[in-house]
């Protein structure tokens, strides 16, 4: 089965996109190639771009909080695994303690000198090749456990976080269950009457060789599944088609 995911407010979708570059950064960072951490390294400048660019601390933090006062007030229901549930809040209040402690993200990036010229150089079209960045080329040409061992201790400072976020949306993803139904010529829709949920988990056959295209407000959700045709432009899809959906939210 494949799973398809849609944040249905913005700082879901935030969380997500770090996810994201995380899970890309360290699957090139297992790398032995100079290319495969140049992409490590890369990812790692765009990680510290999102978090110039918004308050991801600030943000986990809050989500933090919120999401370990709705778990506590789950000890009141009969059935409960006590010791997951008290395991899960041991370790969101671990995060929060690790992330409150830390100071700014990335900073030990912005305060390298070559780090930071490398990053500038990074954004220009080939302008970290051998020509334009002779210092650049020969660390690279340095043995790969030792570059991934520098990278490893640039991308530190933002261990804190990256767990963070990978433990909240562990929770949110698990606070819906799938259920089974079908999308009648490609299209599904389910009024909800003011509920909102954060997140939406569409699980779709493989075979199938479709995708769904989400939208959803307080209001109503929509999936609508398409197909790709020779040149890969979406078609709607005109058929019946089987899928689980699951609405996640944290109460």
């Amino acid at each position: 089965m494949i799973v398809y995911e849609y944040p249905c407010n913005e700082r879901v979708r935030a969380f997500l996109r770090a996810e994201y570059l995380f899970e890309r950064f360290f699957y090139f960072l297992k790398g032995e190639d100079a290319h495969h951490h140049q992409i490590a390294v890369t990812t790692l400048f765009e990680i510290l771009d999102m978090c110039e660019r918004s308050d991801v601390r600030g943000m986990v933090l809050q989500d933090l909080e919120r999401q370990r006062v709705a778990l506590m007030g789950w000890r009141e229901h009969p059935g409960v695994a006590s010791q997951r549930l008290d395991a899960m809040l041991d370790a969101m209040q671990q995060a929060s303690e690790q992330l409150s402690a830390q100071g700014r993200l990335g900073a030990n990036l912005k305060e390298n000198e070559w780090l930071s010229s490398l990053r500038g150089r990074f954004a220009v079209p080939g302008g970290c090749s051998r020509v334009d960045l002779p210092s650049y080329y020969a660390w690279q040409l340095r043995p790969a456990e030792q570059r991934r061992q520098a990278i490893q201790s640039w991308a530190q400072s933002f261990t804190p976080v990256q767990e963070a976020i990978s433990l909240l949306l562990k929770v949110l993803r698990n606070a819906g269950d799938p259920i089974d139904h079908v999308a009648i010529e490609g299209n599904y829709q389910e009024m909800l009457g003011g509920k909102t949920f954060q997140l939406l988990r569409v699980w779709l056959d493989e075979q199938a060789h479709v995708f769904p295209e989400m939208s959803a407000n307080k209001y109503v959700i929509w999936v609508r599944f398409a197909q790709q045709d020779n040149e890969n432009r979406p078609q709607p899809l005109t058929k019946n088609i089987a899928f689980k959906l699951a609405r996640c939210q944290i109460h």
